[in-house]
């Protein structure tokens, strides 16, 4: 099988990055895999870029955004065309599978090109795209239009979380393909044994109260919820402290947020870090305040590191991590998120409770590398047969 993925994460191109050992680990699965990353103007000189014995990148490169599909349409067809060829002269039979991370605009290049190309197509749905929260946002409900649109001609169906399987199935449209859940792969374990590099409380000797929220810095990770309630909190606890992990386009507004809220002594925005596994062992509580999510990989993460945890309900909400062990708020209810932090902040039993149950949720969850990427094979082969 030889497998065409169309992907918007530009991080692919780079060689050491942590998503180009995950396509190499895929690129194991496959006879040949080749990956169109949308990228704008010469983001790297070669068009190709050979990143493994059978796995090759190529940057679309395009002059404008508006161009990305029809680039990686055009890049996709001549792939096809060379490798074709190469097949007539074998003799074999490969058979194609194109897969995209999103059934949107990048799943329509996909859709297209695997229609053109006459090869299965698969979609992969990453974000829960029937969210109320998710369509009133931007061009969003053209977003869930096309993928409404788009999704039940595939021959293959990857979600990442039953949040999102019960969605689609919600709306009773016949899928060509069965819908696969395979969430995104997380070394729980790992996390369990790591051994913090640092300690939160000694790093901010200021605050008597650690709050830790981890994510990137974008509209719907909806940080002016998290601000709203964490003003409130302040106001009975003056010395709680609000750590935020992560980088984005939101950052500006978020500082304006804090400036506003007169929140400057009690908000630290860290930045990116790769030492993020510290933050989650050593805080005293973990906020969540998304207003969708497909899976909501922090939430998984800072439960296996045993972080107590007070969320909206989003991501996986509901299946292992639920109102059983964790403290959950409907999306933009800012009282509840902070009558749910003060609660926890001045309960220790119940965020040891909190902590306890859904670490040993999560670790019930657990898979290893093998059987992750046996399974991922699966949802390949599913499309192709």
């Amino acid at each position: 099988m030889k497998v065409l993925i169309l992907s918007t994460d530009q991080n692919i191109l780079e060689k050491n990055s942590a998503v180009a050992a995950r396509m190499l680990e895929y690129g194991s699965l496959v006879d040949e895999l080749h990956i169109i990353v949308f990228s704008i103007g010469s983001f790297v000189d070669s068009k190709r870029l050979q990143i493994g014995n059978n796995v090759w990148v190529y940057p679309t490169n395009s002059k404008y955004k508006l161009l990305y599909g029809w680039d990686a349409i055009r890049i996709g067809r001549s792939i096809f065309k060379i490798q074709n060829s190469k097949s007539k002269i074998q003799n074999t039979d490969d058979k194609w599978l194109v897969t995209s991370q999103d059934p949107f605009e990048t799943g329509l290049a996909a859709s297209l090109l695997a229609y053109i190309s006459r090869a299965n197509l698969q979609l992969q749905v990453h974000t829960d795209f029937l969210s109320k929260h998710f369509i009133t946002t931007n061009l969003n409900h053209i977003r869930a239009i096309l993928a409404l649109f788009l999704l039940p001609k595939a021959e293959g169906i990857r979600v990442v979380s039953e949040r999102i399987k019960e969605s689609l199935q919600s709306k009773h449209i016949k899928f060509k393909a069965k819908i696969d859940v395979l969430p995104i792969y997380t070394d729980i374990q790992k996390i369990i044994d790591t051994e913090p590099e640092f300690n939160v409380c000694e790093r901010y000797p200021q605050f008597k109260f650690n709050i830790l929220m981890v994510g990137r810095l974008e509209a719907e990770k909806n940080y002016k919820l998290a601000l709203q309630a964490f003003k409130g909190v302040v106001q009975k606890h003056p010395q709680t402290g609000l750590i935020i992990v992560g980088d984005g386009s939101e950052k500006k507004t978020i500082e304006k947020l804090i400036e506003k809220y007169k929140l400057g002594n009690n908000v630290i925005l860290a930045g990116s870090r790769k030492d993020v596994i510290s933050y989650y062992k050593t805080a005293d509580l973990f906020l969540h305040t998304s207003n969708y999510e497909g899976y909501g990989l922090a939430l998984v993460e800072a439960a296996a590191a045993g972080c107590p945890i007070v969320t909206t309900d989003v991501g996986v909400i509901g299946s292992f991590l639920n109102k059983d062990n964790t403290s959950v708020c409907e999306v933009g209810d800012t009282n509840c998120l902070k009558k749910s932090i003060i609660l926890a902040m001045e309960n220790k039993s119940l965020r040891a409770r909190m902590a306890i149950d859904a670490q040993k949720a999560t670790l019930a969850t657990a898979t290893t590398k093998e059987e992750h990427l046996s399974k991922y094979k699966q949802t390949w082969l599913d499309s192709v047969e």
